[in-house]
């Protein structure tokens, strides 16, 4: 992998980290496009997603310390609430990347039918947000973290964007777009590391200081920072829905090319 060539994918993993058109999809797709083979480069892989949750802590460092601090008060009380709620949110993920990763990989990596069919389905879910009308009344609860995290854990499938059915979820449920938009920035934080750790473990890292991989970790970063700043914007604004025609043409895009 030359430098250009990371940098390239950095800034794409970095952008559809945050913004709603599918990270995995958008990576198969470049990788498509620029002749770039990560099977055997697990380094690189875990340097840009790692940054990607870097870039989360962050834009969430109030959240995050007022978190840890009331966490570590070692009392029931608001904080430790929503930490127990990240950790459930984390659980059916959790279970995939554990026990079915493999089987995803080799199923779908590489399958531009796929990635296209799914691209489609988040550009169904984004133009469902134009329609919902969220009720600012109750916080998101156990259950409704539960339903948010199942969201999380199908959208590991390529083509399928994990902040658009996170967010798209926590509207259906009826919850406020603010609350939505950081609830489902801060639970991808638990399954990421924790993907990072068991590749750390299984994988044979080498080299990890490249000159490509610090290239792509920076660029995952700085743009992951950007994307999700302005996400917190966009969700906000409720304007979604402008990215389902992103999607939904660079899923036509995909199925030609499949």
């Amino acid at each position: 992998m030359t430098i250009f060539q990371a940098i390239i994918i950095g800034i794409i993993q970095g952008l559809t980290e945050f913004l709603p058109v599918s990270s995995s999809g958008h990576i198969e797709l470049s990788k498509a496009i620029l002749g770039v083979n990560l099977d055997n480069n697990l380094e690189f892989s875990i340097a840009v997603h790692v940054a990607t949750v870097l870039s989360t802590l962050l834009v969430f460092r109030k959240d995050i310390i007022d978190l840890f601090s009331g966490f570590f008060s070692f009392k029931l009380n608001d904080q430790t609430h929503y930490v127990f709620k990240l950790l459930i949110s984390a659980i059916p993920v959790g279970i995939i990347g554990v026990v079915f990763k493999d089987q995803i990989e080799s199923l779908f990596e590489g399958n531009l039918v796929v990635v296209g069919a799914m691209l489609l389905l988040t550009a169904m879910l984004l133009t469902l947000t134009r329609l919902i009308k969220p009720k600012a009344t109750k916080p998101i609860g156990y259950i409704d973290s539960i339903i948010i995290g199942l969201a999380q854990a199908v959208a590991v499938m390529p083509g399928l964007s994990r902040s658009g059915a996170t967010i798209s979820t926590g509207l259906l449920l009826g919850k406020n777009r603010d609350e939505v938009a950081r609830f489902s920035f801060l639970m991808v934080i638990i399954p990421v590391l924790g993907a990072a750790f068991l590749d750390i473990i299984k994988g044979d890292i080498t080299n990890v200081l490249t000159v490509p991989v610090v290239a792509g970790f920076i660029a995952a970063f700085v743009s992951g920072f950007l994307a999700c700043s302005f996400m917190l914007r966009i969700v906000r604004k409720g304007n979604l829905y402008w990215f389902a025609i992103y999607c939904a043409l660079i899923g036509i895009v995909a199925l030609i090319f499949a």
